[in-house]
C-alpha cells in the first residue's frame, strides 16, 4: 500500500504562512516599539558633546531624555494625592535631569538613564517636601498611626478602639489624643473630587455639596419675625411678677439668686415663677402656630 500525502490547498497555505509570519514578526515589533520609546544617546554623541559642549548639542541631548522624566513622574504620581498635578512633577523632574546631565561622567561605564533616574526622583521629592506645610515629624506620626490602625483592624476584623490603639503604639491615652489632634489637620480635601451624594447616590463634585450657612434664609427670617411679634403680644398676658422675672432673666441676664434679691423673694420662688411664665408662653405659641399652620 502506498501512503499518499495530499498537498494543502493554496488558500489554507496562505493562512498558515500568514500565521507563521505573524508569530515571527510579533515579538520583534514589540521590542522595536520599546526601543523607540527609550531615549538613546550613543557614546559617540557623548564624546562629541564633551569635546565641544555647545548649547545646541546640550539642548539636543536633554530633549532626548525628556520622555524619561515624564515616565518617572508618571510612576510617582500614582502614589500621590490627586491635588499633585503631573505637569508640576515633570517640570521639577527636568531640574533633576539637568543636574544629572551636568554631573554625569560617561567614562565610568554607567548608562545615563541609570544615573539620572534617582536624581530625577530626588528632585521631585525635595520639591514636594519643600512645599509641604506639615512638619515631617507630623507626617511620620500620621504614618505610624495609620500602620498601627491597619494592623489592629486586620487582627480583630473590626476598627480598633482607642485603648487598643494606644496599647499597640505603647503610648498613653493622653499622648494618643495629642497625636490624633496633631495629625487631624494634615488631611486636605479637594473641592473638585467626585463624591456620591447621600440623598440620591449621584456623582457630584464636593463643592456642590457645601452649604453656605452664612446665607440669609428669607423664609426663616420671616418666621423669626413672626415669632418675635407674637411673643411681645403673649408677654402682655403674663402677670406683672412673671413679666419682671422674664425681663430680668433673659434681657438683663441676672441669675435666679440675683433676681430674688431684687424682688425680695427666695431663689426657689423665682424659679417657680420663671417655670410658670415659660410654660404659659410655650402653650400660647403652640396654640397660635397650631391654629395658623
Amino acid at each position: 500500500m502506498v501512503n499518499t500525502i495530499s498537498a494543502p490547498s493554496k488558500k489554507g497555505s496562505r493562512k498558515t504562512a500568514s500565521k507563521k509570519t505573524e508569530n515571527l514578526t510579533y515579538a520583534p515589533s514589540v521590542e522595536n516599539a520599546k526601543r523607540k520609546r527609550r531615549p538613546t544617546v550613543t557614546e559617540r554623541e557623548w564624546r562629541r558633546y564633551r569635546k565641544s559642549e555647545t548649547e545646541e548639542m546640550r539642548q539636543m541631548l536633554l530633549n532626548k531624555f525628556l520622555p524619561l522624566v515624564r515616565n518617572v513622574a508618571s510612576r510617582m504620581a500614582m502614589g500621590f494625592p490627586r491635588s499633585v498635578e503631573l505637569p508640576d512633577l515633570v517640570n521639577t523632574g527636568v531640574i533633576g535631569l539637568i543636574e544629572a546631565f551636568r554631573n554625569f561622567d560617561p567614562g565610568r561605564g554607567v548608562k545615563f538613564e541609570t544615573y539620572a533616574v534617582p536624581r530625577i526622583r530626588g528632585a521631585i521629592l525635595d520639591e514636594l517636601r519643600a512645599l509641604d506645610w506639615v512638619p515631617r515629624s507630623t507626617r511620620a506620626k500620621s504614618r505610624e498611626i495609620d500602620k498601627s490602625y491597619n494592623i489592629l483592624e486586620n487582627k480583630y476584623g473590626r476598627p480598633p478602639e482607642k485603648t487598643e490603639l494606644a496599647k499597640h503604639m505603647k503610648v498613653t491615652m493622653e499622648e494618643l489624643h495629642l497625636s490624633l489632634d496633631d495629625v487631624s489637620g494634615t488631611n486636605i480635601l479637594s473641592l473638585d473630587d467626585i463624591i456620591f451624594r447621600e440623598d440620591d447616590n449621584r456623582q457630584v463634585s464636593r463643592i456642590e455639596t457645601i452649604v453656605d450657612t452664612s446665607k440669609i434664609n428669607i423664609l426663616g427670617e420671616l418666621e423669626k419675625d413672626e415669632l418675635r411679634a407674637f411673643l411681645s403680644i403673649a408677654m402682655g398676658k403674663l402677670t406683672a411678677q412673671e413679666k419682671l422675672v422674664i425681663a430680668l432673666y433673659y434681657y438683663e441676664e441676672l441669675t435666679l439668686k440675683e433676681i430674688g434679691e431684687v424682688m425680695s423673694i427666695s431663689e426657689s420662688r423665682v424659679s417657680q415663677i420663671h417655670t410658670r411664665a415659660v410654660s404659659k408662653l410655650r402653650t400660647m405659641v403652640q396654640e397660635k402656630f397650631a391654629l395658623t399652620g
